[in-house]
């Protein structure tokens, strides 16, 4: 694993809830130098393994399309900006991808994915309760909404990853002593009050967030070191007793209305 520097870091081309892209600065530093792999099952926009500079890592999510483009960018980085360029900034174009759906893999899939996301409604990845990605234009009056030099920069750091569509106790099966994990699910609380809930088609439930605490208190054993992002909520912190607690404080980004975005607490974890 190499060293985390801020001074090797790539900025995610996909903003997803629960991204830690503003938060960077704040978590890296607990980012230990090792010889051991990374591994980060919760990956979303990527924020973490980007501006770290590690390479040899295990990357994975519950998001197919998520990975399948992820799995494009490293494999073949050329087709998908090809597939990429053809595809306008303007509300025809976007609604016409929209209707042809996110389901599946490959080259087109990949792109339709990257595009309908960026160019969304305040520029995220939503699904409603039947799975389906229904986000309204957002209306970016640009005709360029990709940069090509930052899909191939980002191909070039994924070269050394695994990337896999799993759960997040199978990604870590394989981990062992020297291993770093960054653990980062959705936010959900004991009386249910997830701050991410309309943002998934199925909840990460209480019963998920002990299953957590228990693979990540298992992988300490194994002499792996583990970081948890969590809710600052004392129904978590009980999950995590004998692990460090650092505070952050961050600004809410998702609102549709900057009035109704909000300074917020988060609690990460540290063995």
């Amino acid at each position: 694993m190499q060293s985390s520097k801020l001074d090797d870091a790539l900025l995610p081309v996909l903003k997803w809830a629960g991204g830690k892209r503003s938060l960077v600065e704040h978590i890296l530093p607990h980012f230990s130098v090792s010889n051991g792999r990374y591994f980060e099952p919760f990956l979303g926009g990527a924020a973490l393994f980007l501006a770290s500079g590690i390479r040899h890592a295990r990357l994975s999510d519950l998001n197919e399309e998520l990975i399948n483009f992820y799995v494009q960018v490293r494999d073949r980085p050329l087709a998908l900006v090809k597939c990429m360029r053809v595809l306008n900034n303007d509300e025809e174009t976007y609604y016409a991808e929209r209707e042809k759906g996110l389901k599946g893999v490959g080259l087109r899939k990949a792109a339709r994915f990257v595009f309908l996301t960026t160019l969304s409604f305040n520029g995220i990845y939503r699904q409603n309760l039947q799975g389906v990605f229904n986000v309204p234009y957002g209306g970016r009056n640009r005709s360029q909404w990709f940069v090509d030099e930052t899909i191939f920069a980002i191909s070039e750091r994924l070269q050394q990853t695994e990337l896999l569509t799993c759960d997040f106790e199978s990604a870590v099966d394989s981990a062992k002593t020297g291993d770093l994990i960054y653990l980062d699910p959705p936010y959900t609380v004991a009386h249910s009050n997830n701050g991410f809930v309309k943002y998934n088609s199925k909840i990460f439930s209480w019963d998920d967030q002990i299953r957590l605490s228990a693979v990540a208190k298992s992988l300490v054993k194994r002499g792996c070191r583990v970081i948890v992002s969590n809710a600052d909520h004392d129904s978590i912190r009980c999950l995590y007793q004998g692990f460090r607690e650092y505070k952050i404080v961050r600004a809410s980004v998702i609102a549709a209305s900057a009035d109704n975005r909000r300074r917020i607490t988060e609690s990460l974890f540290v063995s």
